[in-house]
């Protein structure tokens, strides 16, 4: 995490100020660095800084926020696997156009008959 990024979290609240050493540089314990970590994780998974805020606001509370804090967690759980489906469609039809392209690549290098993209028959089709 860079120093511009640590910063940021301390300034809305992320983290708490952490000690310093002589030389000024931030001090951070084994607990920071696992809710550091944490913070990084969630926000790879596109959790937006005010979720991570209201997270981190339960989280101050202590174990009474438990069902708070899961309840959070399992939402941006449901919305990561909708996103997780998007992609993997999305990853199924790029695989079933480059193997089109690779077809029509083949019939073209033994000078076989080309293949037309279907939306580019709807459009011939439309077009007559």
């Amino acid at each position: 995490m860079t120093a511009h990024t640590l910063r940021y979290y301390e300034r809305v609240g992320l983290i708490q100020p952490v000690g310093r050493a002589r030389n000024g540089h931030r001090r951070y314990s084994e607990a920071d660095e696992a809710w550091l970590n944490f913070l990084h994780c969630m926000r790879a998974t596109n959790m937006s800084i005010r979720e991570m805020q209201q997270y981190a606001a339960l989280r101050e509370q202590g174990d009474a926020t438990s069902l708070q804090r899961r309840k959070l967690l399992e939402d941006h759980q449901a919305g990561i696997a909708e996103k997780i489906a998007e992609l993997q469609k999305a990853h199924a039809l790029l695989a079933h156009k480059i193997a089109n392209y690779k077809a029509v690549e083949d019939r073209t290098r033994i000078g076989g008959p080309q293949l037309v993209e279907p939306e580019e028959q709807a459009e011939f089709a439309t077009a007559s």
